[in-house]
């Protein structure tokens, strides 16, 4: 299928790796001019140089930013063109109990999970309603709907990414413009990857039987194994299309079956 996004210019933020580099190469790959971003110029320089190594033929650009930073948010925005595509994908994740999260962590997460949404849509929508076409996509998470009582500032920042994506949806009525959300489930990003291996060396077992255990623990996952980052990434570059015109509003499910309810 020809998703009809040659010639598109998409903002992918926290896409030096992970969800975010994943999809940055997929809309790369559909011929999508790129522009990464990352907290740092470090990793998001090579995140640059592989990306134009693997899907030559296109632009592919970084710009560093670090989203707990309203200010860096502030300047990169400055620097943005005519965006097409905004991707929300950013985001922190820890697991950790309820009682030790501390007010600086609330508000952390907030201001990095949710605020970093609604200030790239702030400078980037009302270009998209003027141009009268444009794409925006949160990567929200099934963490969103079912709460996991290990993360609670992480469920709910996830939740309150699916509000904000609702809300902006409606004001594109009559318009080109759509705003949606995903709801990834149990994906081996990179940074879970960090997490399994931290978690396997605390109890001194093989990182791959760690793996194991957290999937198995899922009872309501029918993928039965961890979803790969590309795997998110195709249905958020489906949304990003023109081809999904008819998909406004919507929260779709790419959590392997782990939701047990409807939305």
């Amino acid at each position: 299928m020809d998703l009809q996004l040659t010639g598109k210019t998409a903002v992918i933020s926290g896409s030096s790796r992970g969800i975010g580099y994943a999809t940055a190469k997929a809309l790369a790959g559909e011929g999508v001019d790129v522009i990464l971003n990352g907290r740092g110029p470090g990793r998001l320089d090579k995140a640059v140089e592989a990306l134009r190594a693997e899907v030559p033929g296109v632009s592919v650009t970084g710009l560093p930013a670090d989203f707990a930073n309203p200010t860096d948010v502030d300047r990169l925005c400055d620097r943005l063109g005519s965006v097409d595509i905004l991707i929300n994908n950013v985001g922190l994740f820890e697991l950790k109990p309820f009682e030790s999260i501390s007010d600086d962590d609330w508000r952390l997460y907030h201001e990095v999970n949710v605020l970093s949404g609604v200030r790239l849509a702030r400078r980037l929508m009302p270009a998209m309603l003027e141009r009268g076409w444009g794409r925006i996509v949160f990567v929200s998470s099934e963490s969103g709907v079912n709460v996991p009582a290990d993360m609670i500032h992480y469920g709910t920042s996830k939740t309150a990414m699916l509000a904000v994506g609702n809300g902006l949806a409606k004001l594109t009525k009559g318009t080109a413009v759509t705003v949606n959300s995903v709801l990834g489930g149990p994906t081996y990003s990179d940074g879970v990857a960090d997490t399994v291996t931290t978690l396997a060396a605390a109890q001194s077992i093989p990182e791959e039987q760690m793996k194991a255990a957290i999937i198995g623990a899922n009872q309501t996952s029918l993928l039965g194994r961890f979803i790969d980052p590309a795997e998110i990434a195709a249905a958020v570059t489906f949304l990003a299309s023109p081809v999904a015109s008819a998909v406004n509003g919507s929260a779709m499910r790419v959590d392997g079956g782990a939701l047990t309810t409807l939305l």
